[in-house]
């Protein structure tokens, strides 16, 4: 029996876009995602793309749906199941490329 109720709040916690679209498209009165595209100011493909999982919700789109909703991020992120409280970046992102020696020695 333990184990149904942890399966269960587990499956309550999953990510899940649908949830979030469904409730902008309420919050905001509108019709279908079409709508929705429209009061975001994306193409309709990418609120689609979304929807079927195949594209991420990217901070940008993130941030245009806080500004249209005046929900704050994290509303938005509980909405479609991200419960992460700490975000990881890799090193690798923040250090510079490095340019081989020899190329640039023997342009010179």
């Amino acid at each position: 029996m333990n184990e149904i109720k942890e399966t269960n709040y587990s499956e309550q916690f999953q990510y899940d876009p649908n949830n979030l679209l469904e409730s902008l498209i309420e919050r905001l009165n509108l019709k279908n995602d079409a709508a929705l595209s429209r009061a975001l100011e994306v193409a309709p493909p990418l609120i689609s793309k979304i929807r079927h999982r195949r594209l991420p919700v990217g901070a940008s789109l993130l941030i245009r749906m806080h500004e249209v909703s005046d929900l704050s991020i994290k509303d938005l992120r509980h909405l479609m199941g991200d419960r992460r409280t700490k975000f990881r970046i890799s090193d690798k992102q923040f250090k510079p490329k490095e340019t081989p020696v020899s190329a640039a020695s023997s342009a010179a």
